[in-house]
């Protein structure tokens, strides 16, 4: 493995508390040196990255993303998803478990992470909690642990029955992994296609109350107090709404592990940008209302929302090109979380770059336990994202790297240009 210097630019490593001019150097798959800049010492044979006027910090880390193999191969692979996470500055992916068949085994987590599927960042897969998830019976946890997997959930299909989700939340901390929740009962959403409000009823779509998401995050919390003593660790994937941000806000102050993610389109879009029926703003959850977004706003710049995070679910043309009513739910995102947090949250809402950072790197590590990862302390992983803070582009899906193109930010204004991603050691993408 080839040793990489990576000199004169501005290190930001918030885990770490360093902002300051260094330069980096990486070796076997790690962080060997940090030194002022110009005083590496042990650089003999090693490949030069001129970092000057950029930015050098901890790979990020996408905790949600669908990479649709095992079985769904036209939409998406593990070879061109982890293609699209590191030219977006990603050096590692939390993959979920609604794959064809759904990875609810140890012999679907190790397939998943074989050289043979060509990945180009580090995957991390993410197992399902119930067998197929049906919601049935739980998963062997410890088992699909050993196997790779750094967290359970049976995302897109909510564990509904009061018993099955507090059995799971018990298991799951006696093993150490984390639940992840998609909060929706679909008892409330059976037939919806977009949030329930105005627009709903101006397209003559049935939509999805608030209360939906709210009511299972309140329920869930619920449990998690009941087991306080055994610590469990609830986190509720892509939160949308104000009600559900504010239970989770409470059951925080409460003492309690729980923790949110938020993505891009939900803290950037409404239920507005469904426009006239366009099924790339079609998504589960579905874009909310102007109060949500706010309050989605709100939580990430006072600290409620622990990560960014893509929900990256790619299909094929045909499949996005129907009704509204009839088309799959989702959107790409490993591409454009960068860019888009960096030109918002950075620079129109002015949070601190290095917090900024931290919700795509070192807060997603912690959350997934992802130990190494996040930071570019010397003995870390060598995960590295360089990328020109400066730099104004226009976002074309054409232009990516997914195999999909199913994303409403097509055309939009980016900030923020990744010049190299660097995982374990080996450069994963170089831009111009």
């Amino acid at each position: 493995m080839t040793a990489l210097a990576i000199c004169g630019g501005r290190l930001i490593d918030p885990a770490a508390g360093v902002d300051a001019q260094k330069d980096v150097l990486l070796k076997d798959g790690r962080v060997a040196e940090i030194a002022g800049t110009g005083k590496l010492k042990h650089t003999d044979g090693a490949e030069v990255l001129d970092a000057t006027g950029l930015i050098v910090a901890p790979g990020l880390i996408d905790i949600h993303v669908h990479l649709r193999e095992p079985g769904q191969a036209y939409k998406e692979t593990i070879a061109t998803g982890t293609a699209a996470a590191a030219a977006g500055g990603f050096s590692s992916v939390a993959a979920m478990p609604n794959t064809t068949p759904v990875n609810d085994s140890p012999e679907i987590t190790r397939w998943m992470q074989a050289p043979e599927r060509g990945a180009e960042v580090r995957v991390f897969p993410i197992a399902a909690a119930t067998r197929g998830s049906k919601g049935e019976a739980l998963t062997d946890f410890a088992a699909l642990k050993s196997a790779g997997a750094v967290a359970v959930t049976d995302d897109g299909r909510p564990i509904l029955k009061d018993g099955m989700m507090r059995e799971a939340l018990a298991v799951a901390a006696r093993v150490g992994l984390t639940v992840i929740q998609h909060a929706e009962d679909t008892r409330m959403t059976q037939g919806a296609s977009m949030n329930l409000g105005p627009v709903s009823f101006k397209l003559g779509l049935r939509g999805m109350p608030p209360e939906a998401e709210t009511s299972i995050v309140e329920r869930d919390i619920r449990l998690v107090t009941e087991l306080r003593e055994a610590h469990p660790h609830l986190h509720v994937a892509h939160i949308s709404t104000a009600g559900a941000l504010a239970a989770v806000r409470q059951a925080r102050r409460n003492g309690l592990r729980v923790t949110c993610e938020v993505t891009p389109h939900h803290f950037l879009l409404t239920e507005e940008h469904v426009g006239l029926y366009n099924t790339h703003a079609k998504m589960n959850p579905p874009l909310r209302s102007v109060v949500d977004r706010e309050a989605l706003i709100e939580g990430i710049l006072d600290g409620v929302v622990d990560a960014i995070a893509t929900d990256h679910a790619p299909h094929a043309q045909h499949e996005k090109e129907i009704e509204f009513e009839l088309a799959p739910n989702g959107m790409i995102g490993l591409e454009t979380a960068l860019g888009l947090s960096l030109l918002w949250l950075h620079r129109e809402w002015r949070m601190p770059l290095g917090r900024v950072l931290s919700l795509l790197s070192a807060q997603p590590a912690a959350l997934l336990g992802l130990r190494g990862r996040g930071t570019l302390a010397v003995g870390s992983f060598a995960d590295v994202v360089v990328f020109d803070p400066k730099a104004e582009w226009t976002y074309r899906a054409t232009e990516g790297k997914s195999k999909a193109k199913n994303t409403p930010f097509d055309g939009w204004p980016m900030l923020g240009k990744v010049r190299w991603t660097v995982s374990e050691g080996r450069i994963a993408y170089a831009g111009a």
